[in-house]
């Protein structure tokens, strides 16, 4: 079983299974993160959902491109979590499945094209405490332990 991270399911209310794919993109110490400001500020691991027909690595590639601007190589799966929450930018509630990998970040193309996004770098320690969901807290901090 997956484990699962934050709200426990509300009863009676039907939840859209979600998959999506989430990148730890560490250099040296530190971890490339988006910083989500609307509908309100939320740090978070890129990534987002795999579209109809597209593969999770292409997704991976599109979504942290899209939230950082940055290009990533070597992408490996370190596991997956799952978490039930409202999705307010879609008006969904959601059953998110939330696979996550490491991959290096090579080169930043430009600024985020998502509207509302922000790349930041930031100390792997402070990352696992901060991130806005236990799940990439969760990785994050198993990150860092491998960093000790």
């Amino acid at each position: 079983m997956i484990r699962r991270f934050g709200e426990t399911p509300q009863s009676g209310r039907t939840y859209t299974r979600r998959v999506g794919v989430y990148a730890l993109l560490p250099r040296g110490r530190s971890l490339l993160l988006t910083c989500q400001t609307e509908p309100g500020p939320d740090l978070q691991l890129p990534g987002g959902g795999i579209d109809p027909g597209e593969s999770p690595i292409t997704a991976l590639h599109r979504e942290v491109f899209e939230e950082t601007g940055w290009s990533i190589a070597s992408p490996r799966r370190v596991g997956a979590f799952r978490r039930f929450t409202y999705m307010p930018e879609y008006d969904l509630w959601a059953e998110k499945l939330c696979h996550i990998y490491r991959a290096r970040p090579i080169r930043r193309l430009g600024p985020p094209s998502e509207p509302f996004h922000e790349a930041i770098w930031m100390d792997t320690a402070d990352a696992a405490q901060m991130l806005g969901n236990g799940g990439d807290r969760h990785f994050a901090a198993l990150h860092e332990q491998q960093l000790q």
